[in-house]
């Protein structure tokens, strides 16, 4: 059977926030541009995600009085990424961040809201910031999209309350302040209301937030500017003629397309937290590659990496981490699967620490989450399970949560029964229920409280840095981040290391270009997102250096692939000039 052929200027492999944001960006300069998504839906891992993305300098930082320029933040990285620190990359994401933002924010139907109160994760490193350098995308009406409804992947029911999304910052306060605050319950019941009427008609919630906002935002645009979907159409092979990238083989709903291009191909796919035995061979304590619970989209499993590679690219497997790792949980749902929650605002909250099998504490638990997995890595002994437990007690999961576990007035009953958290009215009893070394967690929880009820961590100093301190609560003092844990009943929580996404990934330029064993660039084709390997160097300096970095480069591959069909056809006229001359 002969594959049907299309033609256009640029294709997109990859419907995240990187690919999407490259399609539009071309798009609106004129490209004819095609987005080839191997699901049946559109968004990949981005559409799960919290959404923030690490941008500093924008025009949303100059609303908010942070009037820095970008070698400030360009001083944080250097002394954050060390070796790793890739200037030229670094020069071109944080020159073309804020450009990428205006961009969008004038010619699409994208728009940001600034995260004032987000400061960079270490604050004692030169540079780091103290808010302003983080922006996320507005809420946005789902029913806007029109037929474009369906195309969005719904949302990861792990980080949701019953299908609707809570946006950190002052969403998420209200939530947790609702039988506290007659202003947070308002809002509250609000948001709930307009749910459950959601539900009721479109069984999903259209109130669109985090970034899954974002993913829907670029996707109207896209659809504005002209860009063609195909989904559940994963890309078989590269076109490559005289070394250069032209295209792929797509199988598609109706069979196998040849799409050609002008331009070339932008690689997006997500990167490889679902490929085993990429996982085997770059994660650690992972002997057989499924030891690790990703938080990613299904789809996510290295196939733009191994279309780079038949194209002579080159992976760099040398970044000091290879994926974004986050603490997680696995949540029993009632229908058999098992789920992956991703622990981000607990560990920061007064009276919760972390410990290992041996009872010890290994980490400043207010730190970031690729910080607590790193941490527990580093702590672990010789053929160590790389296990861990979160300990606090009842009054605290009933104040701020545990997990998937809501705090009050969800109930708590649920999770204790199907073992999701172990409860017990001693640590010694919580200890022994969790194959936690009963001394050894009697010993950490005594030295803790000594020093917590002054509001002290000698050991890990948590709660020492503009970071720790704005996860905590401001209403405990002298340390937001710091209580005592001496009153029970007691509860654990079992943690495993899992991932964002990874790092590892094609080596590239600051264009956006792959390159290939000599250091050059491939012509036709680009990588961006966690197909591209991490401009961070495999290091988490702040939050949202995923996403910041993903739609900045997805703007510069689009950027240069203007540049490259703009170049060719000023060679083609000119070729055509002198013929006419002659």
């Amino acid at each position: 059977m002969m594959a049907h052929v299309e033609h256009c200027d640029l294709l997109v492999l990859g419907s995240g926030a990187a690919g999407l944001c490259a399609a539009v960006t071309a798009a609106k300069r004129g490209l004819n541009v095609i987005v080839v998504e191997k699901e049946s839906v559109l968004g990949g891992s981005t559409a799960w995600s919290g959404g923030w993305m690490w941008v500093p300098c924008t025009r949303h930082a100059r609303a908010d009085g942070n009037m820095e320029t970008l070698d400030v933040p360009e001083t944080y990285l250097q002394h954050e990424l060390g070796p790793q620190f890739d200037e030229p990359r670094i020069k071109a994401l944080l020159q073309a961040g804020p450009e990428m933002v205006e961009f969008l924010e004038k010619e699409t139907d994208v728009s940001f809201v600034s995260g004032t109160w987000i400061c960079d994760i270490h604050g004692n490193t030169p540079g780091a910031g103290t808010g302003a350098r983080s922006i996320v995308a507005a809420p946005f009406d789902g029913r806007k999209l029109g037929k474009l409804w369906s195309l969005l992947r719904p949302p990861m029911r792990e980080t949701t309350l019953h299908g609707l999304g809570i946006q950190a910052g002052p969403d998420l306060k209200s939530f947790l302040n609702a039988t506290r605050s007659f202003k947070a319950l308002t809002h509250v019941i609000k948001r709930l209301t307009r749910h459950a009427v959601d539900l009721a008609l479109y069984k999903r919630s259209s109130q669109l937030v985090n970034g899954i906002a974002l993913i829907a935002r670029l996707m109207l645009s896209a659809q504005k500017a002209g860009v063609r979907f195909l989904v559940s159409s994963p890309a078989k092979q590269l076109l490559i003629e005289n070394g250069a990238v032209c295209g792929a083989m797509v199988h598609s709903k109706t069979g196998e397309a040849l799409i050609k291009t002008r331009a070339g191909v932008v690689l997006a796919t997500g990167g490889f937290p679902h490929d085993i035995k990429r996982r085997k061979a770059l994660f650690p304590h992972t002997p057989s590659g499924k030891e690790h619970w990703t938080v990613a989209a299904p789809g996510t499993s290295g196939d733009g990496l191994s279309l780079a590679e038949t194209a002579g690219a080159e992976l760099n497997t040398s970044v000091a981490s290879p994926a974004a790792w986050c603490p997680v949980s696995l949540v029993p749902f009632r229908d058999g699967t098992i789920g992956h929650y991703p622990h981000i605002i607990e560990r920061a909250k007064p009276g919760i620490i972390a410990v290992k099998a041996n009872g010890k504490r290994f980490v400043n638990e207010a730190d970031g989450y690729y910080d607590y997995v790193t941490g527990l890595f580093n702590a672990l002994e010789e053929n160590e399970a790389p296990i861990s437990w979160l300990i606090c007690s009842r009054s605290f999961q009933r104040r701020w949560g545990l997990g998937y576990a809501k705090p009050a007035p969800f109930p708590l009953r649920p999770y204790i029964q199907n073992g999701y958290i172990t409860e017990a009215g001693t640590i010694r009893e919580l200890a022994t229920k969790c194959g936690i070394s009963p001394e050894g967690l009697e010993q950490t929880i005594n030295t803790y409280n000594s020093f917590a009820r002054k509001g002290l961590d000698p050991e890990f100093g948590r709660g020492s840095t503009p970071f720790n301190r704005s996860g905590g609560d401001p209403s405990c003092t002298p340390n937001p981040c710091i209580a005592s844990i001496d009153k029970g009943p007691f509860l654990a929580l079992r943690i495993v290391p899992g991932s964002f996404g990874t790092f590892s990934g094609v080596r590239t330029d600051q264009h956006a270009r792959a390159l290939n064993s000599t250091n050059s660039p491939i012509p036709g084709l680009w990588v961006a997102g966690s197909d591209q390997a991490s401009v961070m160097g495999g290091y988490y300096p702040s939050g949202g250096i995923n996403l910041g970095p993903a739609m900045t480069f997805g703007y510069i591959a689009g950027k240069d692939a203007i540049a490259r069909l703009n170049s060719a056809d000023t060679v083609l006229q000119h070729q055509c000039d002198e013929k006419e001359e002659a």
